[in-house]
């Protein structure tokens, strides 16, 4: 996301170019990893361009490096340059295969659902790219739990290629999927890939609502995801005592948290720098003892919204 230079919103996200990017995918593959993602919206397309050159500046391929990205967003100021039908993802996708020099994408997602566009009409284009090969599997992002049950009822009544994961946000700041989402994605083998798992940052630490005045970052100008300061701050001071106790940064421990957590396959990380990047990569290696992840637990225990509060209410009734 932070790949190429766009306007917009991505003045205050993006801007590394094709040097600096390389750099960061190069120390990427040295610690492991395997998937980058991107999206055909991200800078107005810049950042598969940028994707796709520095994987052929590398010489990497699908054998070490796998390519998600997206369609859905707004990608030219046409009526059909938008959305989920079938003419926007089956054009979409070929623009994509020419920025990334790949011939394939292995992780083919929807951004986010389309109300205009029937659900079936979508899965259906998307089936017919993984029938020719253009794409290997499909994903989504921000799929809520009822609309992960019926894509999943479409494409196997239909035998159409399964969804097999949804991306989704999800951190201390913000617990929400643990209600439903995430139960329903164990029941039909859909993968949960977290996006922004610092929240915008937020968590790193050098936000909060007494000092972020002073602090530098893509939040001075882009509140995003949206942060309520009095209810994230005290997770804040929480991330930065266990972090001063384990003699590491508070956003380690906070992907450290998400890291052991059940619900989660995979973390994506953004970095406009290595030393970021290393920082957060270096997560892994972090082992939050029992008392630690109780506390982080506790300060930001999520609101149990209805009608999950009535079933526990009932629950303790049984008990």
């Amino acid at each position: 996301m932070t790949f190429g230079a766009g306007s917009g919103i991505w003045e205050s996200i993006a801007g590394l170019n094709r040097e600096q990017a390389t750099r960061l995918v190069g120390l990427a593959l040295d610690h492991g990893v395997n998937l980058i993602d991107t999206a055909d919206a991200y800078s107005q397309g810049q950042s598969e361009l940028v994707v796709g050159q520095v994987l052929a500046d590398l010489g990497v391929d699908e054998t070490r490096m796998l390519v998600a990205t997206k369609v859905r967003l707004r990608t030219g100021p046409g009526p059909n340059q938008v959305g989920l039908g079938r003419s926007h993802i089956l054009r979409t996708i070929e623009t994509s295969l020419k920025r990334l020099g790949r011939d394939h994408i292995d992780l083919m997602q929807l951004h986010d659902r389309d109300a205009l566009t029937p659900l079936d009409e979508t899965l259906r284009a998307l089936d017919d790219l993984v029938s020719q090969g253009k794409v290997r599997h499909i994903g989504v992002c921000n799929f809520s739990a009822a609309e992960l049950e019926r894509a999943h009822a479409i494409a196997s009544h239909a035998h159409w290629a399964q969804i097999t994961s949804n991306q989704v946000h999800y951190s201390l700041a913000a617990r929400d999927i643990e209600h439903d989402i995430a139960a329903v994605a164990q029941q039909n083998n859909v993968a949960l890939m977290v996006w922004s798992p610092l929240s915008g940052g937020y968590l790193s630490g050098k936000y909060t609502a007494q000092d972020g005045q002073a602090a530098k970052g893509r939040r001075t100008n882009l509140n995003f995801p949206p942060i309520d300061p009095q209810k994230v701050d005290p997770i804040v001071y929480e991330l930065r005592a266990i972090a001063e106790a384990m003699e590491t940064t508070p956003a380690q421990v906070a992907l450290a948290w998400l890291l052991g957590r059940d619900e989660v396959a995979t973390v994506i990380v953004g970095a406009s720098s290595e030393s970021q990047l290393l920082a957060n990569l270096q997560a892994e290696e972090r082992v939050l003892s029992m008392e630690h992840r109780q506390r982080l637990n506790d300060v930001s225990k999520p609101i149990v919204p209805y009608p999950h509060w009535m079933q526990r209410f009932h629950d303790k009734d049984r008990a």
